[in-house]
């Protein structure tokens, strides 16, 4: 049975293979935005600055969905990036597993590392740990908007339709983050448990094994686009008064 490298560094226990595919996700989005906006040219653009101008037209469309045009300038940003990190991070656990056998315990820097037959690459997502705190930046962000922009009609809604509405309006305001994190990581988790099911199988699995893939990127591209126009849905919810509806 595999486990994953488990880096302990005075209290903390670090999941070095979340560490390394959230640095690779990182770098692979960093550089395609980069890419995207080099040579930019009206008369002869290039693949990837019509690959980004179609994702922003895309991100855009979502955004304007949720919310008045006016408002959606002001998310572009934040949609493009949520949902070009997330279904990154949804697929690198596709392509390959970096599986070690060490007789003895790693270590880095002086500090140990957990394990003995290690995996050190999955999805980022695939570990609640990430999607939970991405899912809390999220509604901090939601609150932290509804609170400024919109602080008359935000904090009315806690109490609407009547006064004693209050603790169910509570419930469903933590339900929010918890929601958000369980439905991506549980997708993306499911699909890798399932593709080491499968190898185990060996060659006989491999027919099977390509098909799962070929869907598991269509699972990490709604993945995506589910987490980003929720996040739209509830920074709406928080800031848009019911006049604007």
């Amino acid at each position: 049975m595999h486990e994953f490298p488990i880096w302990k560094v005075g209290g903390l226990n670090i999941d070095l293979s979340t560490f390394l595919a959230i640095t690779v996700t990182f770098i692979i989005v960093f550089v395609l935005a980069r890419l995207s906006v080099r040579n930019l040219s009206v008369d002869n653009p290039s693949k990837m600055q019509n690959f980004m101008e179609w994702v922003i037209e895309f991100v855009h469309n979502l955004v304007a969905s949720t919310m008045p045009l006016k408002m959606a300038k002001s998310f572009i940003s934040l949609g493009i990036t949520l949902i070009m990190f997330i279904f990154v991070a949804n697929l690198l656990g596709l392509p390959f597993g970096i599986v070690t056998e060490h007789e003895h315990d790693l270590s880095l820097f002086g500090y140990p590392i957990e394990g003995h037959h290690l995996a050190w690459w999955k999805s980022p997502t695939a570990d609640l740990s990430v999607t939970a705190a991405l899912a809390v930046i999220v509604i901090v962000l939601v609150h932290y908007l509804g609170l400024t922009r919109n602080t008359k009609h935000y904090l009315k809604h806690y109490f609407e339709p009547f006064w004693f509405f209050f603790p169910l309006n509570i419930i469903k305001e933590l339900s929010k983050p918890l929601t958000l994190a369980l439905r991506l990581f549980a997708n993306i988790f499911a699909g890798e448990v399932l593709i080491a099911t499968i190898l185990m199988a060996g060659i006989w699995g491999t027919p099977l094994l390509l098909a799962w893939q070929g869907f598991s990127i269509f699972v990490g591209a709604i993945q995506a686009f589910l987490f980003t126009v929720l996040t739209m849905v509830y920074i709406s919810q928080a800031t848009v008064h019911e006049e604007h509806h």
